[in-house]
């Protein structure tokens, strides 16, 4: 096992889960096969119901895992999906070892932190490394080093790299350089109590990455290696840039994966960063801005929505655009009105739970149907657009939803079967991923392409070759329409309640189309109006399988609709 934990010093929340993602996608880039893992030291089991403004969007992996929006940036940066032993936290390894426990598996003995936690960490990093059959696993501890919650996880990993050797498990250490704008000069000082703190847990780290907002001169860089124990070469700078995607270039302009691969006793090859580089050359090149209008509820905090953000902004890069997101409260629309909506080019309602702001919703997706706006509905903003289309074109005033009225008499959108009778909230909604049958001739088909070539000026692989394959299914649920073949694709879901297929009918007749469906038919996965330019909505999250060389097509269709409407 080869195993790389990278750990956080002086203040939380200043990169490491970039840095962690970057280093990856070096030693991806060197013909390495790399897993990552986060380890988070809260009691929740899963970040599942947690308050998205605390703690960010709740990322989900294809095998239906409820995970910490980190594992998005690995999935990003190394192109590969995680999995359900890519995230844990204190309080699913406590609810682990307790059921051992009562199922009598230490045969009466004393259960401890100390060696029973801290072994079935260590069993979790072994289970997550072989089951991605990987060269090497990046493993990073949430937090900052000297949080009593976290301690066990740092002794955890001193076990590990004490049974495998210092060649096997390397430490990098991401620290916070502060600069004092009062006497225009950088201090030391945190990192080195930092580093200190940690080599109290008896480990010493192989590499620093400093982070700062600023150019750090190299007699900093220098002195910072020496108060630190290390020498210049393992002292990795990590100014704030413009864009997360320069990271990996940057690292790889000071010979990161080189250093790491010697120190690990790996063959040492030069990094293709080919991808990286055409990335970046599309981000510099992105001056025309497109405003898109983020209208949700969760909008204190954009971490909320943060792979939404990414996915829009890779779209408008793979066109030389760059996306500006606007971020609206729906509630300032029911206070207010549609006025702040005027000046956008597109709309993005994205996934939300609950009725706080959902009336504001209503109006943004019919300002946007009136007007023509690109709209671009995610999960709730998918009940959100047929909500709306129910109450004004079909005229049933008291369309609604059954988790805003559960009583209501008219809720097309309806808690799905299997999810009736559910007392618990946890890890038990629809989640993970699931085919769906795309209609014929619909908006959704012109969307999602056959993996035509892209056109000038995209990224390559912006078609999304590789999400969808073009086969006939057996039991094709849009009758009539049985002659022609059907995408199938593969979207992952986080959701209880779904369309009610009894308003379908209606709904159809008058320009509301059901353009996917689950393979039986039953579930309406992505709806489109006939009559408007890109209004359109799917009930899964495409965030979460947008790539930032390869965005997710539904983002594409948006940022091209907003171009032509210009």
């Amino acid at each position: 096992m080869k195993i790389i934990f990278v750990t956080g010093g002086v203040l939380s929340g200043i990169g490491k889960g970039i840095a962690a993602a970057s280093i990856g996608a070096l030693l991806a880039a060197s013909d390495q096969r790399v897993y990552c893992q986060k380890f988070d030291g809260y009691l929740n089991v899963d970040p599942g119901t947690m308050n998205p403004t605390q703690h960010g969007e709740v990322f989900v992996t294809a095998d239906g895992a409820e995970t910490d929006l980190d594992i998005g940036h690995y999935e990003r940066f190394l192109d590969t999906d995680m999995n359900r032993f890519s995230s844990f936290t204190s309080g699913r390894l406590y609810e682990e070892l307790i059921a051992r426990e009562r199922r009598g598996d230490f045969l009466g003995g004393t259960v401890q932190i100390v060696p029973h936690l801290t072994d079935l960490v260590q069993e979790k990093i072994k289970t997550g490394y072989e089951t991605a059959n990987a060269d090497v696993s990046i493993i990073e501890i949430g937090g900052t080093v000297g949080d009593m919650e976290n301690e066990y996880l740092l002794e955890s990993a001193r076990q590990l790299q004490h049974r495998l050797g210092r060649d096997n498990v390397i430490f990098v250490h991401v620290v916070l350089l502060p600069f004092l704008g009062a006497s225009k000069e950088f201090k030391s000082k945190p990192i080195q109590h930092s580093v200190r703190t940690l080599m109290g847990y008896g480990i010493s780290p192989d590499f620093l990455v400093v982070r700062s907002d600023e150019i750090v001169p190299e007699e900093m860089l220098a002195k910072i290696a020496s108060k630190s124990g290390l020498q210049r070469d393992d002292i990795i700078a990590a100014p704030t840039l413009d864009s997360i995607y320069k990271v990996p270039l940057s690292f790889a302009t000071q010979g990161v994966s080189t250093k790491i691969l010697e120190k690990m006793g790996l063959d040492v090859v030069k990094p293709n960063m080919a991808k990286w580089e055409q990335l970046v050359t599309h981000i510099e090149n992105s001056t025309d801005i497109l405003t898109i209008g983020m209208v949700g509820k969760y909008t204190d905090l954009e971490d909320a929505y943060y792979s939404v953000n990414e996915g829009l902004r890779c779209a408008g890069f793979a066109h030389s655009k760059k996306v500006k997101l606007q971020f609206i409260d729906a509630e300032d629309i029911e206070k207010s009105g549609t006025t702040i909506l005027e000046n956008l080019d597109g709309i993005c309602i994205p996934g939300g739970f609950g009725t706080r702001g959902t009336e504001g919703m209503i109006e943004t997706a019919r300002y946007a149907r009136e007007n023509r706006i690109p709209y671009l509905g995610i999960c709730l903003g998918s009940q959100i657009m047929a909500i709306e289309y129910a109450r004004n074109v079909l005229g049933i005033a008291d369309a609604s939803s059954e988790e805003f009225t559960p009583a209501g008499v008219h809720n097309i959108i309806h808690i799905m079967e299997h999810q009736k009778g559910l007392t618990s909230k946890g890890g038990n909604m629809r989640l993970g991923s699931y085919e769906c049958i795309i209609r014929p001739g619909s908006l959704a088909e012109r969307v999602y392409g056959a993996g035509s070539p892209p056109e000038k000026g995209e990224l390559e692989g912006v078609t999304q070759k590789g999400i969808h394959s073009n086969v006939t299914p057996p039991n094709l649920p849009f009758s009539g329409e049985g002659q022609k073949e059907s995408l199938i694709v593969t979207e992952r879901h986080r959701h209880r309640f779904e369309f009610d297929p009894t308003y379908r009918e209606a709904m159809e007749a008058s320009g509301f189309i059901v353009s996917a469906t689950s393979p039986d038919g039953s579930l309406a996965e992505i709806v489109e109006l006939r009559d408007h330019p890109y209004m359109i909505a799917t009930q899964a999250h495409p965030e979460l399988i947008s790539r930032p060389s390869r965005p997710h097509p539904l983002f594409i269709g948006l940022v091209r609709a907003m171009i032509e409407k210009r």
